[in-house]
């Protein structure tokens, strides 16, 4: 019996995938669980296996597709068992337009030809009508998006895909030419004025009559930036899927939300003397060091339950803000500067001081290594970036949206500053003193809010009892 492979949920906010590669063709045997094809989403790679056993009988979705999840990609059967192919979609006739409708053409018999006459270039249409794309108006959220940012009529852009289905190519390709329409070269036919109707060959009767010489002409479209020109001794580098990933997401958070940074100090003396007294015990009981972000977790996992409008999704479009239960945290996790993904530890709010250490530390190690899950990097609530380690002093990210903030925790260095002692006098001493700044969007919640969640987060810092915390 005959079993057909469809495009799998990868991870709970994962809407489509691309075809990077196929490790089986048609003809070749199968076994079930063997990796059949190699999946690339906007969030991780990953291999796919077969659900059966048997004989790939057909490839649906060829590589380099992006296909929607749900979307058929092969068929396996038994060896010798008669697949038949899926049945094509017949094309809807073309309705005719009513007379009323039709656009203005000059229909004239073809005169003698007259020498060195001008040419002209009259816009036709390229877009196919909709009735001849029965998958035409199944849309990804990617084309909606892109369609969304560059102001793009659907209507006017050729579906290429499956069933004349628009994809995110022809949405790129058509925004590349300017969204100008195909055109057709016609050739004058008669030595008349300019200003005189243009006679047109009577097999051109789909062509609009050019515009009158008093119009304006349409504005030039924008020219895209000119490639930068390698010099000698520069070294060109091919963006790989991650980077390019990166690079869009990026560009569409900067897009998308308000982005405004407040930061604050903090003494992590009482932090870093439970630090000091538990560092070999815990090393040697969990195999790690126990650094800041544990404990810096557990403090804003706090905050967040004070302040809850931190720990929500906004989306302007439906009018809508969501309000999240529990907290996914995010971690961003430096792949040794090769790349950036942002791990997801769920309901962390439910985690202890070591819960959190154990589990920041088993995410970015199947990071490092390349093991990650879909469900490994989606569905965080808010973020937490961490370039203490290399030396920042103060550092302002990117919100990882759907997100409406992310919080950066930087070096803690030992400063001196002014304490104020039980009796009430001030005094200096050499403290432990870092910063953490909060990149959030304005459009979610104000600067009150803001200010407010990082006070909570300063003062448990400062004033828990951590040492119960580690007991």
């Amino acid at each position: 019996m005959a079993v057909t492979v469809t495009m799998p949920q990868l991870g709970e906010t994962v809407t489509e995938g691309t075809i990077l590669s196929w490790a089986k063709q048609p003809g070749e045997t199968i076994e079930e669980d063997e990796v059949l094809l190699e999946i690339s989403t906007d969030k991780v790679d990953t291999e796919v296996p077969s659900p059966a056993a048997g004989v790939i009988h057909e490839i649906l979705v060829p590589e380099g597709e992006t296909v929607e999840v749900g979307t058929p990609l092969a068929v396996i059967g038994e060896a010798g068992e008669v697949v038949a192919a899926p049945p094509a979609a017949e094309p809807t006739p073309i309705a005719e337009a009513p007379p009323s409708q039709e656009p203005a053409v000059a229909v004239v018999a073809e005169p003698a030809p007259v020498p060195d006459l001008p040419v002209i270039e009259i816009a036709t249409s390229a877009v196919e009508p909709a009735g001849d794309a029965p998958r035409r108006g199944i849309l990804s959220p990617v084309v909606r998006k892109l369609a969304a940012e560059h102001d793009v009529d659907l209507e006017l852009v050729a579906g290429t895909g499956d069933g004349g289905r628009i994809t995110r190519k022809d949405v790129e390709t058509y925004i590349a030419s300017g969204g100008a329409p195909a055109t057709t070269k016609v050739t004058f036919e008669s030595a008349a004025e300019p200003s005189a109707p243009v006679p047109v060959p009577a097999a051109a009767t789909e062509v609009t009559q050019a515009p009158a010489p008093a119009q304006e002409p349409a504005p030039a479209p924008a020219e895209a930036p000119a490639p930068v020109a390698s010099a000698t001794g520069d070294t060109v580098i091919e963006l790989g899927r991650l980077r390019k990933r990166i690079a869009e997401n990026m560009v569409q958070a900067k897009r998308t939300a308000a982005h405004v940074w407040t930061s604050v100090e903090v003494d992590f003396e009482a932090v870093e003397q439970v630090r000091r007294r538990h560092k070999e015990a815990f090393k040697a009981q969990e195999g790690f060091s126990l650094t800041y972000l544990p404990f810096i977790s557990r403090a804003t996992m706090d905050a967040l339950s004070a302040h809850p409008v931190v720990n929500s999704s906004f989306n302007l479009d439906e009018g809508q803000q969501i309000i999240h239960g529990s907290v996914n945290l995010g971690i961003a996790v430096d792949l040794n500067q090769d790349g950036l993904v942002v791990v997801s530890l769920r309901n962390a709010d439910g985690l202890t001081l070591k819960g959190l250490a154990r589990e920041i530390r088993a995410k970015a190690t199947k990071a490092r290594d390349g093991e990650l899950d879909p469900d490994d990097i989606s569905g965080s609530t808010f973020s937490i970036t961490n370039p203490g380690p290399y030396g920042t002093f103060m550092s302002a990210p990117i919100i990882n949206v759907p997100n409406v903030a992310i919080l950066s925790t930087d070096t803690v260095v030992k400063r001196p500053t002014v304490i104020t002692l039980p009796d009430g006098t001030d005094t200096i001493a050499i403290r432990h003193i870092g910063y953490l700044g909060l990149t959030w969007d304005h459009r979610a919640f104000d600067g009150s809010t803001a200010a407010l969640f990082l006070k909570r987060i300063k003062t448990n810092l400062e004033t828990w009892d951590w040492e119960q915390e580690l007991a």
